[in-house]
C-alpha cells in the first residue's frame, strides 16, 4: 500500500478485500494511437470516500458490505519516478456503482479498463508505423534516427519502432519534433508519453520560443533498460513558467557513453497529450 486515509467506522468489523492485479487501456487507435501504458498504481474510492492508493498487484480491506460505488483511478509514475506518483489526468476513472462487497472475502475486480477522456487532444503522436517520421534532426547530429522493425514490440499494435544507432564517429544525436505546439492554458495539464528500450542514456526536454529565441529546458533522462518501458514526462509546470511563448517543440539528445563503443535506443508511441480545464 502506498497511502490510506481511510478510516473504519461504524459496527462492522470484518472487512471486504478487494484484489486487482491490473489495469487496462483501451483506445480508438486511429485516433488516440497505442493502448501501451504504464499503469503501476491505483487510488480507490469507496462512496467518494478516499480508501488510499495502491502498487499493482494490490489486495486491500474495506469495511463495506453488499452494493456500493467503487472508483478506480488508474496511477502513474510522474517522470518516472517512484516519490511522484498519481492519478493520471488523463485516464478516466473506472466506476462500478453497485459493486458487492462481502464480508471476509475477496472479491477480484475483472479487467478493469479505463479509456482517454473525451476532451483529452493529442497534440503530436509518432509511432513510426508510417514511412514519414515526424522528427527533425538537429545540425549538431551525427545521426538520424531511423524507421525499423524489431524483434520484440511494446504492443500488439506495434510493427516498427525508431532506431537510434550510435558508435565511436557517429556519438550524437540531436533532433525536436518537426512541428511547434502552442503553449497551453494556464494550469492545463500537459504530458508527455514515451516507450523506449535502450543501453545508453537519452535526455528529453522542451524548446520553448519566446520573443523569438528558444529555450532549451532538459526535463527528464532516461536510463538503460533492456525491455521496452514507458515514461510519463510532465511539461505543465515548465510550459506555464513561460506565459509569453509562443510555442514548444520537444526534444531528444543523446551522446554515445564514454564506456561504449556502440549504443542502440528504441523509440516507440510518443504521444504529446493536453488536456483543458
Amino acid at each position: 500500500m502506498l497511502s490510506s486515509c481511510y478510516k473504519f467506522d461504524g459496527n462492522q468489523t470484518i472487512p471486504s478485500y478487494v484484489e486487482i492485479d491490473t489495469v487496462l487501456l483501451r483506445t480508438y487507435y486511429p485516433d488516440q494511437g497505442s493502448n501501451s501504458n504504464a499503469i503501476k498504481d491505483v487510488w480507490v474510492y469507496v462512496n467518494d470516500q478516499q480508501i488510499g492508493a495502491f502498487e499493482l498487484p494490490a489486495m486491500f480491506p474495506v469495511l463495506a458490505i453488499e452494493n456500493q460505488k467503487l472508483e478506480i483511478r488508474p496511477g502513474i509514475k510522474v517522470n518516472g519516478i517512484s516519490s511522484t506518483r498519481a492519478p493520471y489526468p488523463f485516464y478516466k476513472p473506472i466506476i462500478y456503482d453497485d459493486f458487492l462487497f462481502i464480508p471476509d472475502s475477496t472479491i477480484p475486480v475483472i479487467n478493469p479498463t479505463t479509456e482517454y477522456y473525451s476532451n483529452v487532444n493529442f497534440l503530436w503522436m509518432e509511432d513510426f508505423e508510417h514511412a514519414g517520421i515526424s522528427l527533425s534532426e538537429s545540425s549538431s547530429s551525427d545521426t538520424v534516427i531511423v524507421r525499423t522493425q524489431p524483434g520484440s514490440n511494446p504492443d500488439g499494435n506495434s510493427r516498427y519502432s525508431g532506431l537510434i544507432s550510435l558508435n565511436t564517429i557517429d556519438r550524437i544525436y540531436s533532433a525536436s519534433s518537426a512541428n511547434s505546439y502552442p503553449i497551453p492554458n494556464q494550469g492545463s495539464p500537459t504530458l508527455l508519453e514515451v516507450d523506449f528500450k535502450t543501453n545508453n542514456y537519452i535526455n528529453i526536454g522542451i524548446l520553448i520560443q519566446e520573443n523569438g529565441n528558444f529555450i532549451k529546458i532538459p526535463l527528464v533522462i532516461l536510463n538503460h533498460s533492456e525491455i521496452w518501458n514507458k515514461i510519463y514526462v510532465n511539461l505543465g509546470p515548465n510550459l506555464s513558467l513561460h506565459p509569453q511563448a509562443t510555442d514548444f517543440k520537444v526534444f531528444f539528445e543523446t551522446v554515445l557513453e564514454d564506456n561504449l563503443s556502440s549504443a542502440t535506443i528504441y523509440l516507440d508511441n510518443i504521444k504529446l497529450i493536453n488536456r483543458p480545464y
